[in-house]
């Protein structure tokens, strides 16, 4: 039985995934050349599960060159707002679009003048139509498991936020011994320093 529910789950989110493929049209385009050309840093928002995926999201980025950092949404009520400058692009992730935490954030965010991008799962959410840009990973497909975690929107957030990291570090140049640069340490990184 429980083998069957984890086929349940790994079917929801690569169907999740793989519905993005129908989702790509130009705001994909515009939000990587918008992280190419940032003259700042990016600066992931989120809070919850959200707040985690964008966590990791900055982590991905900053590996492969992009000045990213993650900032939880909760704690710009306490002065962290303050790291974000008119120069940064910042990404929030969520997929209702309606958190507290960040809803609020956004007419102090448009004060300070970063660009706002939004993933999300709503994009007519007070989130998606507040970003210069909004990308759409779709409904979350786990309906039936309700008061369940939303699985499958979770893993589309986060191959959203891999596939513009991987976009635009390619845009940026971004080549395998930039890689060794970023990555000293770990067997991966050894091997690539070996080879440069």
């Amino acid at each position: 039985m429980s083998v069957e529910e984890a086929r349940i789950v790994f079917d929801l989110e690569a169907q999740a995934i793989r519905t993005l493929n129908q989702r790509l049209d130009d705001r994909f385009e515009r939000v990587v050349a918008m992280i190419r050309d940032c003259q700042g840093r990016i600066i992931l928002f989120g809070v919850g599960k959200s707040g985690h995926i964008a966590r990791k999201v900055a982590a991905t980025m900053a590996s492969i060159g992009i000045p990213a950092f993650f900032v939880h949404a909760g704690e710009c009520h306490h002065g962290d707002i303050g790291r974000v400058t008119p120069d940064d692009l910042v990404i929030a992730i969520s997929y209702g679009g309606e958190s507290d935490e960040i809803l609020t954030m956004l007419p102090v965010l448009k004060d300070i003048g970063a660009t706002l991008v939004a993933i999300t799962g709503k994009p007519d959410s007070t989130l998606g139509r507040a970003a210069h840009t909004a990308l759409d990973i779709g409904p979350d497909l786990g309906e039936d498991m309700a008061g369940w975690t939303h699985v499958s929107s979770i893993a589309a957030s986060m191959a959203m936020g891999d596939a513009l990291a991987i976009a635009a570090a390619k845009a940026r140049g971004f080549t395998k011994q930039s890689f060794a640069q970023y990555h000293p340490g770990g067997s991966y990184g050894k091997e690539l320093q070996a080879d440069t």
